[in-house]
C-alpha cells in the first residue's frame, strides 16, 4: 500500500497534465472557428457517459491495498487502461470540469497551458557552466621520514652509510640457498618492532606489513606527529597510501605449503595478510585516519606511483596530510627462484658487496633487497600552522608506459624521455633547474645504459649534473625502491652531500663518467632532484624533489 501511494501522486499529476494539454490544445483549434452546437452537444454528452473516468480509476490503485503480484499486475493493468483512456478520449475528467478549470491553473502557467507538457519535458532555457575562478595550486612539502633498510633503519643512519660508501650486500641468512645460482641479497638481518607493530600482530604478519607499519609510524613520529597533534588532526582529511610489488609472499607460500596437508590447517588470516592493500588499511585502523587509502602496484616503480597519488590527493584538497610510499619482504625461496628463473640476478656469490654494479661494463644481473620507505607529505599552510620542520618540497612527477615488452626497455628510449619531460612541466620547472638525478639503474645490461641515454638526452647539456645510483650500496627493494630513495635524494638535498658510487671501476662503453658521481661522496648544492623508477610492465615513473624556499 505504502509503495502504491508514493507512486499515486505523480501519476495522477502526469495524467492530468496529459488530459488537459491534449485537451487544450483542441480548445485553441476550436477557438479559431465559430463554435458547434453539434460538437458542444457531443463534449457535454461524454463528459456525462463518462463520469469521474481518469480520477476513479486512479484512485483504485491508490487506496488498494495488493497483497501479492497478482494483485500488483491488476494494479498496473487498472493503471495501463486508466491511462489509454484518458488519452483516446482527449477529455479531462469530471473532476477537472467540477474545479472550474482551477487544476489546470494549478499545473501549468495560464499564457503557455497548451504546452504544459513542452514545459515538464524540454526546458525554457540553457544550463549555463560556470567556470571555477582560478586558484593558487597547493603547495606538497615533505615534514617527516621512515624506513626499514639493510643499511638502517633510521634515514640519518641510512644516509650516512650511504655517504661512505657501505654495501648492506651479504649472503643470504633467512634460509639455506646453496641450491640456488644466486645466494646473495641486501638482506636485513634484524628488525625490532616493539613499540611500533602489536605483538599480536607482528606474529601473523608478513614482513612487508611489519616493515611497511613500522616505516609508517616511524615516518609520523619524525615528522612530530603526537599525541596531541594527532588529536588535532582533521582525519578525513589524512590518508595512506603505501603500496607493494610482490605482497605477502611469505604468508601465502605458508598457506600453500598447509594445504597440501589440509584446508583445516591453513591460516585464517592468509589472505588479508597477503593482498597489498591491506598494510595501507591497517597502518589507517591504527591512526583513524578516513581519508584516501588503498594501495597501487606497479612493479619497481610501486613507490613513485604511491607518492605522486598521494601528492595529488593534497593538490586537489582531498587530503591534508598523506603517508606515503612502499614496502616489499620478497628474499624467501619463491621470490629468489623466480628471479633466478627470469634471469635478472647476479650470480656474484664470491663478492656480495661488489655485486651491484650500475653502469660497470660487467654487470650481471641486479641484486635482490627489502624493506620499506614511507614519507609524511602535508599541504604547506597545514605544516606551517602546526610548525612542522620540513625538509623538502615535493614539486611534482610523471608516468608512462613504454607499451613495448614485459621486462625489456625499450630500444629508442622514448618512453622515459617522455615521463622526465612530463615531470618537468607538472613541476613547473626547466631541465635546466635539475643539477641532481638518483637513477633508477639497477645494474642489469640493457637497463642502466637505456636510462642513461634518455638522461644525456634530457640533461646532457646541463653543467655540474651529478649522478648516482643509491641501488649500488643496498640492492634493488623492488616495490619500496623508489621511496628508499627518495629519502636518500631528500637527505641529499638536507646535507649537500651526494654518495657515491661504489664498483664504477670500468664504465661501460659510450658511458660518460663525467657526470656520474665518483666512487667517493661530493657536495652539491642542489636546485631541484629528480628520481626515477621503472617496473616491469613497462612502468616509468619520475618524480622531483627542491629544497624548500
Amino acid at each position: 500500500m505504502t509503495g502504491s501511494a508514493s507512486l499515486s501522486s505523480p501519476l495522477c499529476t502526469w495524467l492530468f497534465t496529459a488530459c488537459m494539454s491534449v485537451t487544450c490544445a483542441e480548445e485553441r483549434a476550436h477557438a479559431l472557428s465559430p463554435p458547434s452546437s453539434n460538437s458542444s452537444r457531443r463534449r457535454k454528452a461524454k463528459a456525462a457517459a463518462l463520469p469521474m473516468k481518469c480520477c476513479c480509476s486512479i484512485r483504485g490503485i491508490v487506496h488498494s491495498s495488493p497483497s501479492n503480484d497478482n494483485s500488483n499486475n491488476k494494479s498496473m493493468l487498472s493503471f495501463k487502461g486508466s491511462m489509454s483512456s484518458c488519452l483516446a478520449d482527449n477529455e479531462p475528467c469530471s473532476r477537472y470540469y467540477a474545479s472550474g478549470g482551477l487544476l489546470r491553473r494549478r499545473l501549468s502557467p495560464p499564457a503557455t497551458s497548451g504546452q504544459a507538457m513542452a514545459v515538464a519535458v524540454q526546458p525554457t532555457e540553457e544550463v549555463v557552466t560556470k567556470k571555477k575562478p582560478l586558484t593558487r595550486q597547493r603547495r606538497v612539502v615533505v615534514t617527516g621520514m621512515g624506513m626499514v633498510s639493510p643499511l638502517g633503519h633510521d634515514p640519518g643512519v641510512f644516509y650516512n652509510n650511504l655517504l661512505q660508501g657501505v654495501s648492506g650486500v651479504t649472503r643470504i641468512e633467512a634460509f639455506d640457498c646453496a641450491q640456488f645460482p644466486t645466494r646473495i641479497a641486501g638482506e636485513i638481518k634484524s628488525l625490532s618492532t616493539d613499540g611500533w607493530v602489536a605483538p599480536k600482530l607482528s606474529k601473523r604478519m608478513d614482513k612487508f606489513m611489519l616493515y611497511m607499519l613500522t616505516a609508517g609510524k616511524k615516518a609520523l613520529a619524525d615528522g612530530g606527529i603526537t599525541e596531541d597533534v594527532m588529536d588535532e588532526l582533521n582525519k578525513k582529511k589524512c590518508g595512506v597510501l603505501i603500496g607493494s610489488a610482490m605482497g605477502g609472499m611469505k604468508v601465502f607460500n605458508d598457506a600453500i605449503e598447509a594445504l597440501r596437508i589440509s584446508y583445516k590447517k591453513m591460516n585464517p588470516f592468509c589472505v588479508p595478510f597477503a593482498t597489498t592493500n591491506m598494510g595501507s588499511a591497517m597502518l589507517a585502523m591504527d591512526l583513524g585516519w578516513r581519508g584516501p587509502n588503498y594501495s597501487i602496484s606497479t612493479a619497481c616503480a610501486t613507490s613513485n606511483f604511491c607518492i605522486l597519488n598521494a601528492a595529488n590527493h593534497i593538490i586537489r584538497g582531498e587530503a591534508d596530510v598523506m603517508l606515503c610510499g612502499g614496502s616489499d619482504a620478497a628474499i624467501i625461496p619463491i621470490g629468489l627462484g623466480g628471479f633466478v628463473a627470469c634471469r635478472a640476478l647476479s650470480q656474484r656469490n664470491d663478492d656480495p658487496t661488489r655485486a651491484s654494479r650500475p653502469w660497470n661494463v660487467n654487470r650481471d644481473g641486479f641484486v635482490m633487497g627489502e624493506g620499506a620507505g614511507v614519507l609524511l607529505l602535508e599541504e604547506l599552510e597545514h605544516a606551517k600552522k602546526r610548525g612542522a620542520n620540513i625538509y623538502a618540497e615535493f614539486l611534482g612527477g610523471s608516468f608512462t608506459c613504454d607499451a613495448y615488452h614485459m621486462t625489456q626497455p625499450r630500444p629508442d628510449g622514448i618512453g622515459v624521455i617522455l615521463c622526465i619531460e612530463k615531470a618537468l612541466s607538472q613541476s613547473g620547472i626547466s631541465k635546466e633547474d635539475v643539477n641532481y638525478i638518483n637513477a633508477h639503474a639497477t645494474s642489469t645490461p640493457a637497463g642502466d645504459l637505456k636510462e642513461y641515454q634518455a638522461l644525456m638526452h634530457c640533461f646532457g647539456q646541463n653543467s655540474g649534473l651529478r649522478v648516482n645510483a643509491t641501488k649500488s650500496m643496498i640492492g634493488h627493494l623492488l616495490g619500496a625502491a623508489g621511496a628508499v630513495e627518495a629519502i636518500a635524494t631528500i637527505q641529499a638535498i638536507r646535507t649537500g652531500w651526494v654518495h657515491p658510487n661504489i664498483n664504477l671501476e670500468n664504465p661501460d662503453q659510450g658511458v660518460d663518467t663525467s657526470v656520474l658521481v665518483g666512487p667517493k661522496k661530493e657536495r652539491l648544492d642542489i636546485k631541484a632532484a629528480l628520481s626515477n623508477s621503472f617496473g616491469f610492465g613497462g612502468h616509468n615513473s619520475s618524480i622531483i624533489f627542491a629544497p624548500f624556499k
